[in-house]
């Protein structure tokens, strides 16, 4: 008895995911690696800045787009994209965030991210969301990502491993922040933890680098008073 099937029309948004995916699995050699991030003070500073009344409200996933952001310009390395010639590092900070979106998902950057406090980064990323939901999305904020951050944590989710979005070369996942007893050298004591995972191209990365990303990435949360103010570049 042949199987009953019911064949659904697939929209342009789910067929070019289709493709994306299909091509960065078949194409880039994933590795991964994760680590737990203490983010009590992180949630501290986010508790402060909206204490302080000004807007725009600062979300966690703000907070967490401007450490990308900073991370990024000490790793240069993951701010790339891989071309037929090789790596070829990117001048800009344009951070990429998944928005799921009704039939797919979208990953519009914040362009020029490392250049923005953290409160127009908030604004930035508040204004991204809501266009991309209206389909009024720029065409660099489409095609000039250079990393991107993905959070599920507001669906509950513990932890998760993204697809590398081709030409870029890696991908950042983090999920719900848990309390659980920390070792302090003393003893046991309650801490936020969030688990994030960073998904890296083998042919343009390696561990040790990845490692280092990510162990930046703790350091700036746990003094997130470093993210308040923007970076400035060095002329070349």
């Amino acid at each position: 008895m042949a199987l009953e099937t019911e064949l659904l029309t697939v929209s342009p948004m789910r067929a070019a995911i289709a493709r994306r995916m299909q091509a960065s699995k078949q194409e880039i050699p994933h590795f991964y690696l994760s680590a737990e991030i203490r983010m009590d003070a992180a949630l501290d500073e986010v508790e402060s800045l909206n204490g302080a009344g000004d807007a725009p409200r600062v979300s966690l996933s703000a907070l967490l787009v401007r450490a990308c952001a900073l991370t990024l310009r000490e790793h240069p390395s993951f701010n790339a994209v891989w071309t037929p010639d090789g790596l070829a590092l990117a001048e800009q900070v344009n951070v990429s965030v998944a928005v799921a979106l009704d039939g797919g998902l979208m990953a519009p950057a914040v362009l020029d991210a490392d250049r923005l406090d953290v409160r127009r980064t908030a604004e930035a990323l508040s204004d991204l969301v809501v266009r991309a939901r209206h389909g009024r999305l720029r065409g660099a904020e489409i095609t000039e990502g250079t990393f991107t951050f993905s959070n599920l944590g507001m669906f509950d989710i513990s932890s998760f491993t993204a697809i590398v979005t081709p030409p870029q070369v890696a991908v950042l996942a983090t999920g719900k922040i848990q309390k659980r007893p920390l070792w302090n050298g003393e003893a046991f004591v309650p801490a936020s933890i969030m688990n994030a995972t960073l998904s890296s191209d083998h042919r343009t990365v390696d561990g040790a680098d990845a490692a280092r990303f990510l162990a930046t990435l703790h350091e700036l949360l746990l003094e997130p008073a470093r993210l308040r103010t923007p970076t400035q570049r060095s002329s070349s």
